[in-house]
């Protein structure tokens, strides 16, 4: 990876592009409190079920869960706290809108940490998938599957 676009990744949300159409992205700025910091650099976090949506006119990262940093004693943060996400206010009066659209969501992709030491979250504009879909997603990955495997002569 070269430095202008390496980035660790702490957190994946691998689910959500199964269960939902991904239909636009944006990287998103994040507050966090010291010991949330350290207990992302260590790699101790989870978004599966984390979703952003609108409070007091700013979008905010609801669900996400960075679990408690041992060595913060009394100054550590609740671990499903809201965080609030940091964009422009053109981006954010844009995403407001399309949450507020039926059946659109915005969806926690990944958190990760980008070349300047920065947590980021990855976000993507979401319209969920019904069974049939998901069983059509199944479907073009297994056939993704065989067809490389047809291809590589096992």
């Amino acid at each position: 990876m070269t430095k202008e676009n390496a980035h660790r990744i702490v957190a994946q949300n691998r689910r959500a592009r199964f269960d939902y159409f991904i239909t636009e992205e944006v990287e998103a700025g994040i507050v966090l409190t010291g010991s949330e910091v350290k207990s992302l650099r260590s790699g101790r976090a989870s978004i599966n079920e984390t979703y952003a949506g609108e409070m007091q006119g700013e979008i905010y990262l609801f669900n996400a869960n960075i679990p408690v940093y041992e060595q913060a004693n009394q100054f550590n943060h609740e671990p499903k706290r809201p965080r609030k996400l940091l964009l422009h206010k053109r981006q954010m009066n844009k995403w407001i809108g399309a949450i507020q659209r039926k059946g659109m969501t915005l969806v926690a992709l990944s958190i990760y940490f980008n070349a300047r030491g920065r947590a980021k979250v990855a976000l993507g504009l979401a319209k969920g998938k019904n069974t049939v879909d998901k069983r059509q997603t199944i479907k073009e990955r297994d056939w993704n599957r065989d067809k490389a495997r047809i291809l590589r002569g096992d």
